[in-house]
């Protein structure tokens, strides 16, 4: 069994994207904020203006992913953890979502040729890094977890410069083929504006 699931993961090495975050020595202080980051065990209940909105996001991000993600009950609870740990880094989940289409095709046990894991491609060492041991990067929720605080962190240190910031996320700072990708895919298929009610003119 353990083999086979091992065979599984090694096919899709080719396919994932590859979150090949390089190491860097942290200083102590960023090391511990980020710890505390990715420790925090809250239950993921993501926010919204409205039950309004709460309906028409989860529908529509749904009815998007439906294709990628066939069970629908798997489906809303990873939009849910996306959109809470999105909003909890101070993410926009958009853009989570089309870092995570481009990173690993949104499959769960992806595995990149540098190790990388999961839906946001995480390298196993930020386990050790700024974790606890027994930190499973399948898990949904850790994999989300680990995957925005760390794109936050880029964002932090390159001052908020997303393209540097992407990057950095995916080993390949200077390049604009990796940003690029993850902007139109976040632009083209994850874009979301609320609806916006008409009323009638008086």
């Amino acid at each position: 069994m353990r083999l086979t699931l091992l065979a599984f993961l090694v096919s899709l090495a080719a396919s994932a994207w590859a979150g090949a975050q390089k190491y860097e020595p942290l200083a102590a202080s960023v090391q511990a904020a980020l710890h505390a980051a990715v420790s925090d065990r809250a239950a993921p209940e993501p926010r919204f203006e409205s039950l309004q909105e709460k309906i028409d996001w989860l529908t529509e991000m749904s009815r998007r992913l439906e294709k990628r993600m066939p069970d629908r009950q798997a489906r809303l609870e990873f939009l849910k953890t996306v959109r809470y740990e999105a909003q909890r880094a101070g993410l926009d989940p958009q853009l989570v979502l089309g870092l995570i289409e481009v990173e690993s095709g949104f499959r769960k046990y992806a595995v990149s040729s540098a190790g990388a894991r999961g839906y946001m491609q995480v390298m196993p060492f930020w386990v050790e890094l700024i974790g606890e041991k027994g930190h499973n990067l399948f898990h949904l929720r850790t994999n989300l977890r680990y995957g925005c605080t760390i794109l936050r962190h880029y964002l932090d240190m390159e001052n908020g410069d997303l393209f540097r910031a992407l990057g950095r996320y995916n080993g390949s700072l200077g390049r604009p083929e990796y940003p690029n990708m993850v902007r139109a895919a976040w632009e083209r298929r994850w874009a979301w504006g609320p609806r916006v009610i008409q009323t009638s003119a008086r």
